[in-house]
Protein backbone atom coordinates (compact mmCIF):
# COMPACT_ATOMS: atom_id res chain seq x y z
CA UNK A 1 0.00 0.00 0.00
CA UNK A 2 1.62 3.36 -0.81
CA UNK A 3 0.51 6.50 1.46
CA UNK A 4 0.46 9.48 -0.43
CA UNK A 5 2.86 12.00 0.62
CA UNK A 6 2.24 15.54 1.34
CA UNK A 7 5.28 16.90 -0.61
CA UNK A 8 4.48 15.26 -3.44
CA UNK A 9 2.61 18.22 -5.17
CA UNK A 10 5.87 20.57 -4.71
CA UNK A 11 8.35 18.06 -6.35
CA UNK A 12 5.88 17.52 -9.36
CA UNK A 13 5.51 22.12 -9.35
CA UNK A 14 9.80 21.92 -8.78
CA UNK A 15 9.90 19.27 -12.12
CA UNK A 16 7.75 21.95 -14.64
CA UNK A 17 10.29 24.73 -13.17
CA UNK A 18 14.10 23.20 -12.73
CA UNK A 19 16.05 21.52 -14.53
CA UNK A 20 17.41 19.75 -11.13
CA UNK A 21 15.12 18.68 -8.63
CA UNK A 22 16.71 17.28 -5.46
CA UNK A 23 14.86 15.60 -2.89
CA UNK A 24 17.00 15.09 0.37
CA UNK A 25 16.21 13.35 3.64
CA UNK A 26 16.93 11.05 5.82
CA UNK A 27 17.59 7.62 5.02
CA UNK A 28 14.87 5.26 4.56
CA UNK A 29 12.63 7.68 5.20
CA UNK A 30 10.60 7.03 1.85
CA UNK A 31 12.43 9.22 -1.10
CA UNK A 32 12.51 6.44 -3.35
CA UNK A 33 9.15 5.05 -2.73
CA UNK A 34 8.03 8.81 -3.45
CA UNK A 35 10.30 9.21 -6.65
CA UNK A 36 9.51 5.81 -8.00
CA UNK A 37 5.53 6.82 -7.19
CA UNK A 38 5.80 9.55 -9.35
CA UNK A 39 7.82 8.27 -12.68
CA UNK A 40 6.12 5.09 -12.83
CA UNK A 41 3.51 5.69 -15.58
CA UNK A 42 6.29 7.98 -17.71
CA UNK A 43 7.74 6.09 -20.40
CA UNK A 44 10.98 8.08 -20.35
CA UNK A 45 12.28 7.90 -17.08
CA UNK A 46 15.41 6.17 -15.72
CA UNK A 47 16.08 5.44 -12.15
CA UNK A 48 19.58 5.00 -11.22
CA UNK A 49 20.32 3.59 -7.58
CA UNK A 50 24.13 4.24 -6.64
CA UNK A 51 24.62 2.03 -3.99
CA UNK A 52 23.77 -0.43 -6.90
CA UNK A 53 27.67 -1.83 -8.32
CA UNK A 54 25.44 -2.64 -11.62
CA UNK A 55 24.08 1.18 -11.69
CA UNK A 56 27.20 2.79 -10.64
CA UNK A 57 28.80 1.09 -13.45
CA UNK A 58 27.29 2.94 -15.68
CA UNK A 59 28.51 5.99 -14.94
CA UNK A 60 31.79 4.82 -15.13
CA UNK A 61 31.63 7.07 -18.20
CA UNK A 62 29.34 9.42 -16.81
CA UNK A 63 29.55 12.05 -19.76
CA UNK A 64 28.36 9.67 -22.32
CA UNK A 65 26.06 7.87 -20.52
CA UNK A 66 23.77 10.80 -19.45
CA UNK A 67 24.14 12.51 -22.76
CA UNK A 68 22.83 9.40 -24.67
CA UNK A 69 19.56 9.96 -21.97
CA UNK A 70 18.72 12.93 -22.78
CA UNK A 71 15.39 11.96 -23.63
CA UNK A 72 14.50 11.04 -20.13
CA UNK A 73 14.03 12.29 -17.12
CA UNK A 74 17.04 10.72 -15.09
CA UNK A 75 16.48 9.92 -11.53
CA UNK A 76 19.84 9.74 -9.45
CA UNK A 77 19.34 7.93 -6.08
CA UNK A 78 21.93 8.33 -3.24
CA UNK A 79 24.14 11.02 -5.05
CA UNK A 80 26.35 11.87 -2.14
CA UNK A 81 27.88 8.64 -3.33
CA UNK A 82 29.21 10.14 -6.42
CA UNK A 83 30.11 13.74 -5.79
CA UNK A 84 31.81 14.25 -9.38
CA UNK A 85 28.40 14.09 -10.97
CA UNK A 86 27.86 17.52 -9.64
CA UNK A 87 30.15 19.74 -12.40
CA UNK A 88 28.73 17.51 -15.15
CA UNK A 89 24.95 17.94 -14.24
CA UNK A 90 25.82 21.65 -14.33
CA UNK A 91 27.14 21.18 -17.71
CA UNK A 92 24.63 19.52 -19.40
CA UNK A 93 21.61 21.51 -17.76
CA UNK A 94 23.56 24.55 -19.44
CA UNK A 95 23.57 22.47 -22.91
CA UNK A 96 19.87 21.71 -22.31
CA UNK A 97 17.57 24.16 -19.89
CA UNK A 98 14.63 21.97 -20.47
CA UNK A 99 12.79 22.11 -16.87
CA UNK A 100 12.56 18.51 -15.34
CA UNK A 101 15.76 16.66 -16.95
CA UNK A 102 16.94 15.14 -13.12
CA UNK A 103 15.52 14.19 -9.51
CA UNK A 104 18.57 13.55 -7.27
CA UNK A 105 17.88 11.96 -3.85
CA UNK A 106 20.06 11.76 -1.34
CA UNK A 107 20.76 11.07 2.39
CA UNK A 108 22.67 14.40 3.16
CA UNK A 109 21.70 17.97 3.42
CA UNK A 110 21.78 21.05 1.63
CA UNK A 111 25.11 21.69 3.56
CA UNK A 112 26.75 18.44 3.43
CA UNK A 113 26.04 18.68 -0.24
CA UNK A 114 27.84 21.84 -0.65
CA UNK A 115 29.13 21.07 -3.71
CA UNK A 116 25.73 21.04 -5.75
CA UNK A 117 24.63 24.03 -3.94
CA UNK A 118 27.78 25.82 -5.18
CA UNK A 119 27.80 23.68 -8.91
CA UNK A 120 23.98 24.37 -9.61
CA UNK A 121 23.03 27.33 -8.43
CA UNK A 122 20.25 28.91 -10.25
CA UNK A 123 19.06 25.21 -12.09
CA UNK A 124 18.00 22.81 -8.62
CA UNK A 125 15.43 23.23 -6.03
CA UNK A 126 16.03 21.48 -2.97
CA UNK A 127 12.51 19.40 -1.19
CA UNK A 128 12.90 18.04 2.39
CA UNK A 129 11.01 14.46 2.51
CA UNK A 130 11.01 13.58 6.21
CA UNK A 131 9.81 10.00 7.79
CA UNK A 132 5.90 9.88 7.67
CA UNK A 133 4.14 13.12 8.92
CA UNK A 134 0.93 12.78 10.80
CA UNK A 135 -1.43 14.23 8.58
CA UNK A 136 -0.01 11.40 6.17
CA UNK A 137 -1.11 8.70 8.24
CA UNK A 138 -3.53 9.89 10.74
CA UNK A 139 -6.50 7.46 9.19
CA UNK A 140 -4.44 4.16 9.65
CA UNK A 141 -2.65 4.56 12.69
CA UNK A 142 -3.14 6.26 16.59
CA UNK A 143 -0.78 8.72 18.33
CA UNK A 144 0.51 6.70 20.63
CA UNK A 145 1.91 4.24 18.17
CA UNK A 146 3.51 6.91 16.24
CA UNK A 147 4.94 8.69 18.85
CA UNK A 148 6.67 5.51 20.09
CA UNK A 149 7.24 3.72 16.29
CA UNK A 150 8.30 7.40 14.91
CA UNK A 151 7.41 8.25 11.24
CA UNK A 152 10.16 5.84 9.51
CA UNK A 153 8.02 3.54 7.07
CA UNK A 154 9.33 -0.03 8.16
CA UNK A 155 9.01 0.84 11.94
CA UNK A 156 5.80 2.12 11.87
CA UNK A 157 4.36 -0.58 9.30
CA UNK A 158 5.37 -3.60 10.98
CA UNK A 159 2.55 -4.55 13.52
CA UNK A 160 4.00 -5.35 16.83
CA UNK A 161 6.13 -3.59 18.98
CA UNK A 162 8.93 -5.92 19.31
CA UNK A 163 9.78 -6.02 15.02
CA UNK A 164 9.71 -2.47 14.90
CA UNK A 165 12.03 -1.48 17.67
CA UNK A 166 14.19 -4.34 16.56
CA UNK A 167 14.30 -2.63 12.88
CA UNK A 168 14.92 0.70 14.29
CA UNK A 169 17.74 -0.78 16.97
CA UNK A 170 19.51 -2.02 13.21
CA UNK A 171 19.33 1.24 11.63
CA UNK A 172 20.71 2.93 14.34
CA UNK A 173 23.83 0.32 13.98
CA UNK A 174 23.87 0.59 9.78
CA UNK A 175 23.95 4.32 10.31
CA UNK A 176 26.69 4.32 12.60
CA UNK A 177 28.66 1.26 11.03
CA UNK A 178 28.04 1.82 7.11
CA UNK A 179 26.31 5.04 6.05
CA UNK A 180 28.82 7.86 8.30
CA UNK A 181 32.15 6.00 6.22
CA UNK A 182 31.35 8.33 3.79
CA UNK A 183 32.35 11.37 6.06
CA UNK A 184 35.27 11.60 7.64
CA UNK A 185 36.74 12.65 11.31
CA UNK A 186 34.13 10.43 13.47
CA UNK A 187 34.51 7.21 15.30
CA UNK A 188 30.91 5.25 15.04
CA UNK A 189 31.76 4.34 19.24
CA UNK A 190 31.71 7.59 20.40
CA UNK A 191 29.02 9.01 17.63
CA UNK A 192 26.71 6.54 19.30
CA UNK A 193 27.41 7.14 23.26
CA UNK A 194 26.64 10.91 22.17
CA UNK A 195 23.65 9.82 20.36
CA UNK A 196 22.69 8.09 23.33
CA UNK A 197 23.45 11.00 25.85
CA UNK A 198 20.86 13.04 23.13
CA UNK A 199 18.53 10.85 23.34
CA UNK A 200 18.77 11.38 27.40
CA UNK A 201 18.76 15.14 27.41
CA UNK A 202 16.15 15.46 24.19
CA UNK A 203 15.01 18.44 24.10
CA UNK A 204 17.38 20.26 26.34
CA UNK A 205 19.22 23.00 25.89
CA UNK A 206 23.18 21.75 24.97
CA UNK A 207 25.60 21.58 27.19
CA UNK A 208 28.46 21.24 25.29
CA UNK A 209 31.19 21.25 28.03
CA UNK A 210 29.36 18.11 29.50
CA UNK A 211 28.88 16.28 26.67
CA UNK A 212 32.85 17.24 26.11
CA UNK A 213 33.52 16.35 29.73
CA UNK A 214 31.61 12.72 29.47
CA UNK A 215 32.98 11.29 26.34
CA UNK A 216 36.22 12.69 26.71
CA UNK A 217 36.43 14.78 23.58
CA UNK A 218 36.85 18.46 22.80
CA UNK A 219 34.02 20.74 22.72
CA UNK A 220 35.08 20.96 18.54
CA UNK A 221 34.90 17.33 18.41
CA UNK A 222 31.17 17.26 19.95
CA UNK A 223 29.63 20.56 17.98
CA UNK A 224 30.93 18.60 14.48
CA UNK A 225 29.52 15.34 15.59
CA UNK A 226 26.22 17.40 16.21
CA UNK A 227 26.71 19.02 12.99
CA UNK A 228 27.08 15.36 11.12
CA UNK A 229 23.99 14.60 12.87
CA UNK A 230 22.31 17.55 11.92
CA UNK A 231 23.24 17.31 8.18
CA UNK A 232 22.21 13.91 7.84
CA UNK A 233 18.81 14.82 9.47
CA UNK A 234 19.36 12.25 12.95
CA UNK A 235 18.99 15.80 14.89
CA UNK A 236 16.77 19.09 15.17
CA UNK A 237 18.53 22.08 16.43
CA UNK A 238 16.82 24.69 17.75
CA UNK A 239 17.82 28.18 18.29
CA UNK A 240 16.70 30.29 20.90
CA UNK A 241 14.99 34.06 20.28
CA UNK A 242 16.38 36.34 19.25
CA UNK A 243 13.87 39.07 19.68
CA UNK A 244 14.09 42.36 21.62
CA UNK A 245 13.96 41.84 24.78
CA UNK A 246 15.29 43.28 28.36
CA UNK A 247 15.62 39.77 29.99
CA UNK A 248 18.79 37.32 30.23
CA UNK A 249 17.66 34.84 27.59
CA UNK A 250 19.29 31.13 27.77
CA UNK A 251 21.90 31.55 24.25
CA UNK A 252 22.28 27.94 24.03
CA UNK A 253 20.25 25.97 21.21
CA UNK A 254 17.69 23.36 22.26
CA UNK A 255 18.43 19.87 20.25
CA UNK A 256 15.93 16.82 19.59
CA UNK A 257 16.67 13.53 17.96
CA UNK A 258 14.79 14.14 14.76
CA UNK A 259 12.60 11.10 14.96
CA UNK A 260 10.46 10.00 18.25
CA UNK A 261 10.91 5.97 17.49
CA UNK A 262 14.88 6.77 17.36
CA UNK A 263 14.80 8.19 20.72
CA UNK A 264 12.84 5.31 22.05
CA UNK A 265 14.92 2.82 20.63
CA UNK A 266 18.27 4.77 22.27
CA UNK A 267 16.90 4.62 25.56
CA UNK A 268 15.31 1.18 24.91
CA UNK A 269 12.47 1.07 25.63
CA UNK A 270 10.07 -1.07 24.38
CA UNK A 271 5.94 0.21 24.29
CA UNK A 272 4.08 2.96 24.54
CA UNK A 273 3.47 1.64 28.35
CA UNK A 274 7.12 2.38 29.29
CA UNK A 275 7.53 5.89 27.67
CA UNK A 276 4.39 7.10 29.14
CA UNK A 277 6.26 6.69 32.40
CA UNK A 278 9.25 7.53 31.51
CA UNK A 279 10.64 11.22 32.28
CA UNK A 280 11.22 11.94 28.64
CA UNK A 281 7.97 11.31 27.51
CA UNK A 282 7.28 15.57 27.64
CA UNK A 283 10.07 16.30 25.71
CA UNK A 284 9.04 13.21 23.00
CA UNK A 285 5.65 14.79 22.27
CA UNK A 286 7.59 18.03 21.86
CA UNK A 287 9.26 16.50 19.49
CA UNK A 288 7.03 14.97 17.54
CA UNK A 289 5.40 18.43 17.43
CA UNK A 290 8.30 20.24 16.03
CA UNK A 291 9.13 17.60 13.73
CA UNK A 292 5.75 18.08 12.19
CA UNK A 293 4.99 21.50 12.12
CA UNK A 294 8.15 22.48 11.03
CA UNK A 295 8.12 19.98 7.88
CA UNK A 296 4.79 21.57 6.90
CA UNK A 297 6.46 24.83 7.50
CA UNK A 298 10.04 25.02 5.78
CA UNK A 299 10.50 28.42 5.22
CA UNK A 300 9.86 29.84 8.43
CA UNK A 301 11.97 30.58 11.14
CA UNK A 302 11.50 28.45 14.31
CA UNK A 303 12.96 29.38 17.91
CA UNK A 304 12.31 28.55 21.60
CA UNK A 305 12.31 31.05 24.49
CA UNK A 306 13.86 30.70 27.93
CA UNK A 307 14.65 33.42 30.57
CA UNK A 308 17.16 32.79 33.22
CA UNK A 309 14.25 33.64 35.44
CA UNK A 310 12.56 30.65 34.33
CA UNK A 311 10.03 32.20 31.47
CA UNK A 312 10.28 29.54 28.43
CA UNK A 313 8.30 28.87 25.59
CA UNK A 314 9.13 25.33 23.42
CA UNK A 315 8.22 26.94 20.13
CA UNK A 316 8.39 30.37 18.24
CA UNK A 317 7.05 30.16 14.90
CA UNK A 318 8.22 33.63 13.03
CA UNK A 319 7.67 34.62 9.39
CA UNK A 320 8.47 38.95 9.06
CA UNK A 321 6.91 40.60 12.17
CA UNK A 322 4.29 38.03 12.21
CA UNK A 323 4.93 35.38 15.57
CA UNK A 324 2.88 32.02 16.80
CA UNK A 325 4.00 30.86 20.10
CA UNK A 326 3.81 27.00 20.84
CA UNK A 327 3.46 25.58 23.87
CA UNK A 328 3.75 21.40 23.65
CA UNK A 329 1.62 19.33 27.12
CA UNK A 330 1.69 15.49 27.11
CA UNK A 331 -1.36 15.36 28.80
CA UNK A 332 -4.96 15.79 27.93
CA UNK A 333 -5.67 18.37 30.51
CA UNK A 334 -2.95 20.86 29.86
CA UNK A 335 -2.34 23.59 32.73
CA UNK A 336 0.02 26.66 31.30
CA UNK A 337 2.83 27.64 34.14
CA UNK A 338 3.59 31.20 35.07
CA UNK A 339 6.47 30.98 33.51
CA UNK A 340 4.48 30.39 30.19
CA UNK A 341 2.33 33.35 30.75
CA UNK A 342 5.19 35.64 31.55
CA UNK A 343 6.93 34.56 28.30
CA UNK A 344 3.87 34.80 26.48
CA UNK A 345 3.91 38.36 27.40
CA UNK A 346 7.05 39.47 26.55
CA UNK A 347 7.17 37.64 22.91
CA UNK A 348 3.89 39.33 22.18
CA UNK A 349 2.64 36.50 20.03
CA UNK A 350 -0.69 37.14 17.71
CA UNK A 351 -1.82 33.79 19.32
CA UNK A 352 -0.43 31.26 21.35
CA UNK A 353 -1.74 27.74 20.31
CA UNK A 354 -1.13 24.45 23.03
CA UNK A 355 -0.67 21.15 21.56
CA UNK A 356 -1.67 18.73 23.55
CA UNK A 357 -3.26 14.48 22.96
CA UNK A 358 -6.77 16.00 23.34
CA UNK A 359 -10.24 15.31 20.18
CA UNK A 360 -11.49 18.28 20.42
CA UNK A 361 -9.76 22.25 20.33
CA UNK A 362 -11.02 24.35 22.96
CA UNK A 363 -10.66 28.32 24.41
CA UNK A 364 -7.83 28.46 27.72
CA UNK A 365 -7.80 31.75 27.49
CA UNK A 366 -8.39 35.17 25.32
CA UNK A 367 -5.64 34.72 22.97
CA UNK A 368 -4.70 30.86 23.80
CA UNK A 369 -6.41 27.95 21.91
CA UNK A 370 -5.77 24.20 22.88
CA UNK A 371 -5.61 22.21 20.04
CA UNK A 372 -4.52 18.71 19.09
CA UNK A 373 -1.74 17.88 16.78
CA UNK A 374 -3.86 17.65 13.56
CA UNK A 375 -5.69 20.82 14.38
CA UNK A 376 -2.55 22.19 15.28
CA UNK A 377 -0.95 21.76 11.88
CA UNK A 378 -4.36 23.11 9.79
CA UNK A 379 -4.27 26.08 12.19
CA UNK A 380 -0.51 26.96 11.33
CA UNK A 381 -0.47 26.17 7.86
CA UNK A 382 -3.43 28.59 7.17
CA UNK A 383 -2.17 31.12 9.78
CA UNK A 384 1.59 31.29 8.51
CA UNK A 385 1.08 31.46 5.06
Amino acid sequence: MYYKRILEDAVIDSLKRNPVTAVIGPRQCGKSTLVKQLIQNRENALYLDLERPSDLQKLDDAEWFLKSQTKKIVCLDEIQRKPDLFPLLRSLCDEDKRPGKYIILGSASRDLLRQSSETLAGRISYKNLSPFLWKEITAFYNIEDYLFKGGFPQSLLIADDESSLEWRQDFITTFLERDLLQFSGFLPQTMRRLWQMLAHYNGQTANFSALSSSLGVSHTTIRNYVDLLEGTFMVQVLKPWSGNTKKRLVKSPKIYVSDTGIVTALLQLKNFEQIAGHPGFGALWETLVLTNISAHLPHHDFSFYRSSHGAEIDIIISKGNHKIAVECKATVSPQLSSGNYAAIKEINPSKTIVVAPVYDSYEMREGITVVNLGDAIDYLCREMA
